[in-house]
């Protein structure tokens, strides 16, 4: 399991993703009117909106099976499977997977 991505919640993810870009020299991977992905070399950083994702940490991992077994397993529209989890002080955390 790797890190793949912070997410922090904007108001606005076209705004929000002209100033990353200005200010910040972002480069755009993905970018629609609920969320934006957008890398600063190997890290990356996901704008969402509050009422399509919560803020959290994103990790990648290897294969299928590292969902874990009895989980409601989703699909992102990217196509990518995601299982949000909480840790005990309510922390989001993301597992994130793409079928090669």
């Amino acid at each position: 399991m790797k890190l793949h991505h912070v997410a922090i919640n904007v108001s606005n993810i076209k705004k929000s993703v002209e100033w990353y870009v200005k200010n910040m020299h972002a480069t755009i991977d993905y970018e629609d009117d609920t969320w934006a992905m957008l890398s600063f070399g190997e890290v990356k950083l996901a704008l969402t909106v509050a009422s399509q994702h919560p803020p959290h940490i994103g990790f990648e991992v290897s294969n299928f099976n590292d969902f874990g077994e009895g989980v409601e397993i989703k699909m992102h529209r990217d196509g990518s499977f995601y299982l949000y989890l909480e840790d005990p002080d309510g922390n989001v955390l993301e597992k994130i997977y793409w079928d090669k």
